[in-house]
């Protein structure tokens, strides 16, 4: 019952975050859930969208409400590496070379349109994607605890981009779109007028010591032993399908665990249940299958492909909540 009850006001900051940030980005809430539970998890998150939909302010309205400072790169196919992680200078008062941080050693990134920069430079985030560390002349700088990529990339037929290799795409744990507003929706955007405003007039919800406490929370949502199976299920049946080339990594499906768990905590649960594996799949698992036949990523063969593996794998039916 304590664990519940914790759990249960952890939901309810959740709840008031998501609906903070849903007061700039309107109809947009199930992304705004998402790139929440990745954050949860020390998960990174790539977003895929034309220009113009909103995600670099979803984006700094996130890192508003939770008190995260945060930094914008653009990157153009001329930024070189030092450029994200810094360089070391001589000094010549000390005779010394120190070292002149650059914008990646803050909370949260926003790399917008990531695929524009050449692979060299994309290579320069694995390090500290994946161990919170950047490496300099032999010397490694630790990253802030709370360190998020939150990215964006052109749909890879744009002119003027280069795909992302599979070892960064693996370390994005979503691949997320925004899309258009509905209707009414895109009425009410020209009814507000500029969103900038109303970004400047969010309150912020969560000190960086509570989003750690929420972070922790996760780790205590439970999973049963059926769910697990059933999770490792899906991530094997992507190593065996006929159209894939490329499947699941270990790594992927450890994220793919501890996104569920957090997408439990948001849903208001302490246990996971099937549904919560089913709505995480896509997120995880789209940007990491590579197709045969040098197949084209196109989203609609993705989607069937994963469709599929819902259907193949059962699902249990009993048992979820300890």
């Amino acid at each position: 019952m304590i664990i519940e009850n914790r759990l249960e006001a952890s939901h309810g900051k959740i709840v008031k975050l998501i609906n903070e940030v849903e007061k700039v980005i309107i109809g947009k809430r199930k992304v705004i859930q998402l790139t929440l539970v990745a954050m949860l998890v020390d998960g990174h998150v790539l977003f895929e969208d034309t220009p113009g939909v909103g995600k670099t302010l979803l984006i700094k309205a996130i890192a508003k409400a939770t008190q995260h400072d945060f930094k914008r790169i653009q990157f153009t196919p001329d930024l070189l590496p030092n450029d994200i992680t810094g360089t070391s200078i001589f000094n010549y008062q000390t005779q010394t070379f120190e070292f002149k941080k650059g914008p990646i050693f803050s909370s949260i990134i926003l790399a917008d349109e990531i695929n524009r920069a050449t692979p060299r430079t994309q290579s320069a985030l694995l390090e500290a994607m994946s161990e919170k560390q950047v490496t300099i002349d032999g010397i490694s700088h630790l990253l802030p605890a709370d360190f998020f990529v939150l990215a964006t990339q052109n749909p890879i037929d744009h002119e003027g981009t280069y795909p992302l290799p599979e070892a960064q795409l693996d370390r994005f744990l979503f691949q997320l779109h925004i899309g258009y507003p509905t209707q009414a929706e895109e009425l009410q955007l020209l009814i507000d007028g500029d969103k900038a405003k109303s970004l400047a007039s969010m309150q912020q919800i969560l000190f960086p010591e509570d989003f750690h406490l929420l972070k922790d929370a996760v780790q205590e949502v439970y999973m049963s032993p059926s769910l697990q199976t059933y999770l490792l299920a899906l991530v094997r049946e992507t190593r065996q399908h006929s159209a894939i080339q490329l499947g699941i990594s270990p790594r992927g499906a450890l994220a793919f665990l501890s996104a569920v768990k957090a997408f439990a905590l948001t849903e208001g649960r302490h246990f996971c249940t099937p549904n919560d594996i089913q709505t995480i799949m896509p997120a995880v698992f789209a940007h990491r299958l590579v197709l045969k036949n040098n197949d084209f990523q196109r989203s609609e063969t993705v989607a069937e492909i994963l469709e599929t593996l819902l259907k193949k794998v059962p699902a249990p039916v009993k048992g979820f909540e300890k």
